[in-house]
């Protein structure tokens, strides 16, 4: 199959190698993956904090990018959960209705990693190998918003080597949510202290999600405590041999 990576701000920027982990991914599994240069923001961003005219010109933009293939995958439940649930609905309130139904024939064919491999493809076992401990959290878009379920913990059941523990309270928000953080910071550091805790409290080498940006989040709480516990892209354990 021939996927478009919708690789997504934060690993362009900052974790590039959870965009290089899904491409190897993919690409072990036989899939020919192809990276359109002209991709931008999703525009989520703009959307959840209010600058609707401004989202509009990306949701454009991402239709002209990605309308041509087949499959987009991205590893990113918050970014999908954007093209998803945002983009039909910010061209439908600006009155572009042609939009809004491209929009949706886009959203359709756009997977978030783990969807695509256990929904799409059918496949489980990707022949990784990853000898840690390791504890996973659910992130709250990929959870509430694309109900990927129990998707993820069979993908990181199956890789040979590794010690998955349960994180207790796994549902629980970490405390990002983008601008969240900044707007109520008190109240995202005291989400984030109850979410380290429990973390801490497996003992486990990594704390692995599926999406970068709650990984930031957890990941600087862990580096202010000095532990030896890493936060560790899915993409990251499924492209490991």
């Amino acid at each position: 199959m021939r996927v478009a990576l919708f690789v997504t701000c934060l690993a362009d920027a900052m974790f590039p190698d959870v965009g290089k982990a899904t491409v190897t991914l993919l690409e072990r599994l036989g899939h020919e993956v192809v990276f359109p240069e002209a991709q931008t923001c999703c525009g989520q961003m703009h959307v959840n904090t209010g600058y609707q005219r401004q989202a509009l010109k990306l949701v454009e933009h991402h239709m002209r990018t990605f309308e041509p293939f087949e499959a987009i995958v991205a590893p990113s439940g918050s970014c999908v959960g954007s093209v998803r649930h945002q983009h039909a609905a910010v061209a439908e309130r600006a009155g572009k209705a042609q939009l809004a139904a491209r929009a949706g024939e886009v959203a359709a064919r756009t997977y978030e990693l783990s969807e695509f491999l256990v929904g799409v493809l059918g496949v489980t076992d990707v022949g990784a190998h990853y000898p840690h401990r390791v504890t996973y959290h659910p992130t709250c878009h990929s959870l509430r918003m694309l109900r990927v379920g129990e998707r993820p913990l069979q993908l990181l059941r199956a890789v040979r080597g590794i010690d998955l523990v349960e994180l207790p309270d796994a549902e629980q928000c970490c405390g990002f949510g983008g601008t969240f953080a900044l707007k109520n910071a008190d109240t995202s550091a005291a989400m984030l202290a109850d979410k380290l805790r429990n973390v801490l409290s497996t003992s486990a080498d990594a704390v692995c999600a599926g999406d970068s940006s709650c990984l930031m989040h957890i990941g600087g709480g862990l580096s202010r405590l000095s532990v030896d516990t890493k936060p560790v892209h899915l993409a990251q354990i499924l492209a490991a041999q």
